[in-house]
């Protein structure tokens, strides 16, 4: 079994070109799920860009405003489609997604296809409820 977690971008980034991971840094959100999904036993972890689909933690990008919030159904589906021909390359079993519900929405049905478990393991609580857990669950 071939486990990873997806975590989301964020709205706050930095503002000069930089790998993924410090991009997204800002965000306390994002620095807390990272330290979370560190702590546990997933073979990798990727983030997923409104901008740049599928990209590694190490990848350079560039500062962006492109939020999938903001784009039409059409969009989010083809972005899903993107992104899970990425996801498809690495050969993996089962997600844990770290994204809301419109990274989400048009990906899993896809990886589900082709047989890929799908799970959203804080799906029923809200933001402040999210970084409580986080914060309760990371050392």
């Amino acid at each position: 079994m071939i486990k990873i977690a997806l975590v989301s971008c964020t709205k706050i980034k930095q503002d000069f070109t930089c790998d993924a991971r410090t991009m997204y840094s800002k965000s306390p959100f994002f620095s807390n799920i990272v330290r979370f999904v560190e702590q546990r036993e997933y073979m990798d972890w990727y983030i997923m860009s409104a901008k740049y689909g599928l990209i590694t933690k190490d990848q350079i990008i560039d500062p962006y405003d492109i939020t999938l919030n903001k784009l039409k159904s059409a969009q989010r589906k083809a972005w899903a489609e993107q992104v899970f021909k990425a996801i498809s390359d690495l050969d993996v079993t089962e997600i844990d997604f770290y994204a809301g519900k419109k990274y989400r929405e048009y990906l899993i049905p896809l990886l589900e296809m082709k047989h890929i478990t799908c799970n959203v393991p804080l799906q029923r609580l809200g933001i402040g409820e999210q970084l409580k857990y986080l914060s309760k669950n990371t050392y």
